[in-house]
């Protein structure tokens, strides 16, 4: 970052382009899903999924499918807080107090299979049930008038890490490509590297038409975003007006791409991707041995270095806390005097009922740190609960 700014802090992009910001996007380009040609670069999360609907939006425009309107997304998302971004996600407590001024979503259920999957029903045929209800619900839309289905591969902080079935999101993409939907996947908690592939979608085989990225990105050290688009959207729009017709001052900050290309490097120089999914295995089996018979944990959830607890009042029948409790709250003030830093979360069912945790580590944290993690996370939830 240093050597950027005394080489070159800032060109406008609408003027200029920057070496470093060309370096940037032939690393994402090399590393990402098959089929991705360009990488836009933004400030962040919320902006990233702005761009992504702009842009799915500005592709059927230039194919001539100007009717097609409409996105669906998830229940219980959560896609940033921007009104395009929080318009598609599906938090009804984030959403309600601007509910007029969003624009018109439909949104399916989640894939939620501890608490939506039947007794009787495997995990491939609840995720074949989940393909279905999005396949009706293009239809009862109007399959031309179905922009985007947008979706988390994996779902982060309103849901508590919610892991989809195995051949979920293969379903899904089948639905999509039946229809001429686009698949947007939002990877911005959930992508580069935090679960032990650098794309989320890698594991679950599946490629998307346009991916938004933040968070590990940058790593923390400069705000940045991008979207990665696979190469029909960007002929489409090169052939057609000839530019996407987006833009801030400060996107493809020359700092912020400097400070992306070197955490992007140092996770493949230090081979931080094998070390995600093997502390990954490591702190499964502590939150295992912690949790799994605790009398108000319902369920440990997650991949590689994202972990989610759902905490429950009754485990027998998944009862949730009464949210008056706050029960979310109690544990992120108990584990913070503990010295311990967690995304507890409310409204993990329904944006009203439950309460769950969520883990994050670092990349580079040692086993011992983690169990290190595990045991005050034990203390402080064990504090917060004879209070309630």
């Amino acid at each position: 970052m240093h050597a950027q700014i005394d080489g070159l802090a800032y060109a406008h992009t609408s003027f200029f382009t920057t070496r470093v910001a060309e370096e940037l996007a032939d690393q994402l380009i090399r590393t990402a899903p098959e089929g991705m040609s360009h990488a836009y670069f933004v400030s962040g999360g919320s902006e990233a999924m702005e761009a992504a609907m702009k842009m799915a939006r500005q592709y059927f425009v230039e194919i001539g499918q100007p009717q097609r309107t409409h996105f669906i997304a998830r229940r219980q998302s959560y896609h940033g807080n921007t009104l395009g971004a929080l318009a598609v996600g599906g938090n009804q407590w984030r959403r309600e107090p601007f509910a007029p001024i969003l624009i018109p979503v439909t949104h399916v259920a989640p894939c939620y299979p501890y608490r939506e999957q039947l007794e009787n029903e495997t995990a491939e045929r609840y995720g074949q049930r989940l393909a279905r209800e999005l396949e009706q619900e293009i239809l009862r839309l109007g399959a031309d008038r179905v922009m985007a289905f947008v979706a988390e591969t994996i779902g982060g902080a309103t849901a508590g890490v919610l892991v989809p079935v195995p051949g979920y999101f293969k379903a899904v993409r089948e639905v999509c490509d039946r229809y001429g939907v686009l698949l947007i996947l939002d990877e911005v908690m959930c992508g580069m590297g935090r679960t032990g592939t650098l794309h989320a979608c890698d594991f679950e085989g599946v490629v998307p038409d346009i991916m938004a990225i933040a968070k590990g990105l940058g790593g923390g050290y400069q705000p940045i975003g991008a979207v990665l688009a696979q190469r029909k959207i960007v002929e489409a729009m090169s052939s057609g007006s000839g530019f996407f017709q987006h833009g801030h001052t400060y996107l493809g900050h020359a700092v912020a791409c400097a400070a992306a290309l070197a955490v992007q490097q140092v996770i493949e120089r230090d081979g931080l991707l094998a070390r995600v999914r093997e502390a990954g295995t490591f702190l499964e089996g502590r939150l295992l041995d912690a949790f799994e018979g605790h009398a108000h944990v319902g369920d440990i959830r997650g991949r590689g270095l994202f972990w989610g607890v759902e905490l429950v009042r009754d485990r027998a029948t998944k009862t949730p806390f009464d949210p008056a409790l706050k029960l979310h709250a109690r544990i992120k003030k108990e584990a913070f005097l503990r010295g311990l830093m967690v995304y507890p979360m409310g409204g993990t069912v329904d944006g009203r009922y439950g309460d769950h945790v969520l883990l994050a580590p670092p990349f580079i944290a040692s086993d011992a740190e983690l169990t290190m993690v595990v045991e005050r996370l034990g203390s402080a939830i064990d504090a917060a609960l004879p209070q309630v």
